[in-house]
């Protein structure tokens, strides 16, 4: 995988100017909003692995879908790659946290790898789930984006049983063997929405369609697209910080609009907010995917802030306080004690 720029200015940020509108100026800041519990076992995962190891240490695909978190794990010295076929016989690996397929986890063990598993275990319980009811001989209808890396993963755990289905559009085309003998489950990142009219168009022509024992699309995801939801209905503006490979990232801009905002752009940093979009604007909401750090948001309200959008209000729809365990290699410091950041080490989540 070619190394991604890092965005480093070598000139001032271009202000944004504080033009006069009909009517008080605010933002409403979406919560929760940016890491989920998942993202962030994988990015300490990677953190952890170097200051174990010592660089490099090789990451299989982008660990999460975000151009910052990639860049600066890059300076720290992790080596993104796109096959385990690249990575040198001996050396340490870390799988993202969109997950693998056994055909690469088995492909890393042939080179001598020593292998490092930082996939988000919500997608770990939906390749448990494509396993489980393939092997009682259920076809898998997965609901999800043709190519993205969990898509890939999961159906590699049955890919004798899945077939995928990309929108609602695709769901009125596919066919079964057995209509009696089919299942649906999904990418983890998708809109609850979008993926609600696909599951609703498929049981229109499989009426004995079985569900999934849990919902596959995860909490951050809901909870972050709930939150636009409400902001989206009083904002003329929507900013969602997030970069264009975030699949809930993009959703989120979706939402918004779908919900009432007048427009919404999705950027990776502050300085691709744009004068024009302002104009005429008295509210703009802002939130965040869930693979994007707080402090990009922060970069965004202070641009906003340049601008006269002073005044900030929290809308906060749900409190998040999951948390999940390190992959094991890495729960124990080089002395053989636990380590503190064993639960993946950012309690502070917005």
């Amino acid at each position: 995988m070619p190394q991604i720029p890092g965005r480093r200015r070598t000139t001032p940020r271009e202000r944004l100017e504080n033009r006069p509108v009909d009517g008080e100026k605010r933002v409403l800041l979406a919560a929760p909003r940016g890491y989920c519990a998942g993202v962030d076992r994988a990015v300490v995962a990677v953190e952890k692995a170097l200051e174990r190891y010592g660089a490099p240490v090789y990451v299989r695909k982008q660990i999460v879908h975000n151009i910052h978190v990639v860049t600066e794990l890059e300076q720290k010295g992790a080596i993104f790659v796109e096959e385990v076929d690249e990575v040198p016989e001996g050396a340490h690996i870390v799988f993202s946290a969109h997950g693998v397929s056994p055909a690469v986890v088995g492909a890393a063990s042939d080179r001598g790898l020593h292998a490092i598993d930082a996939t988000c275990p919500l997608v770990t319980k939906v390749h448990r789930e494509a396993v489980r009811f393939a092997r009682d001989d259920f076809e898998i209808l997965l609901i999800g984006h043709d190519g993205h890396e969990e898509v890939e993963g999961t159906a590699g755990h049955a890919p004798e049983r899945v077939t995928i289905v990309n929108s609602p559009e695709e769901a009125d085309i596919v066919e079964v063997k057995d209509p009696s003998k089919v299942v649906w489950l999904s990418q983890t990142t998708l809109s609850v929405d979008e993926t609600m009219e696909t599951v609703n168009r498929l049981r229109t022509r499989f009426p004995e369609l079985h569900n999934p024992p849990s919902d596959d699309i995860c909490y951050a995801t809901q909870n972050r697209q709930v939150a636009i939801k409400k902001v989206a209905k009083d904002a003329d503006l929507v900013i969602v910080v997030g970069s264009a490979n975030s699949s809930n990232s993009v959703r989120l801009v979706e939402v918004a609009l779908e919900y009432g905002a007048k427009s919404a752009y999705r950027v990776d940093y502050a300085d691709e907010v744009e004068q024009s979009w302002l104009d005429g604007v008295n509210t703009v909401g802002v939130t965040s995917g869930a693979s994007v750090p707080e402090v990009l948001v922060g970069e965004v309200l202070e641009a906003l802030s340049e601008a006269g959008y002073v005044d900030v209000e929290e809308v906060r729809t749900a409190e998040e306080d999951l948390m999940f365990s390190l992959p094991k290699e890495l729960r124990q410091d080089l002395n053989g004690k636990r380590d503190d950041r064993a639960l993946g080490g950012r309690a502070a989540r917005a």
